[in-house]
């Protein structure tokens, strides 16, 4: 792996943070590749003042971003609005007409199946999209 492999990047992310949000990221990214063997690991958005970028799960298009703050951890959904979310996963970004996040803070932790299928509810939503030309 080179020091620019995505998967690699987010690996060095989540061992920086050192503390309750790496395990989370973690742990939300373990329950990502258990859900979609297929899904791809990109860093997007990586500039001088975000030099780590962002973590970003893509499987025909964006599915969810993980993003890190000092309270929390943000797993913002792409088309989140236009997903299922019968167990009401979604706590944040609710008013926005596209995204819709995930905002997990120490303790927190989503039920794993529901969380899966969510993710589930994204690939086959980026999967039914028309392709572009």
């Amino acid at each position: 792996m080179t020091e620019e492999d995505p998967s690699a990047l987010i690996d060095a992310r989540i061992a920086s943070l050192g503390d309750w949000r790496g395990e989370t990221l973690a742990a939300m990214r373990a329950l990502i590749r258990e859900a979609d063997p297929e899904v791809v690991e990109t860093v997007k958005w990586r500039k001088p003042s975000n030099p780590n970028g962002v973590p970003v799960w893509e499987h025909a298009g964006i599915l969810c971003t993980g993003e890190v703050y000092k309270g929390y951890v943000k797993l913002t959904f792409a088309n989140g609005a236009s997903l299922d979310d019968p167990t009401k996963l979604f706590n944040a970004s609710l008013d926005g007409g596209t995204r819709r996040a995930i905002d997990l803070r120490e303790g927190d932790m989503p039920d794993a199946a529901a969380f899966r299928a969510l993710i589930g509810e994204a690939v086959a939503f980026n999967l039914a999209k028309p392709k572009k030309r």
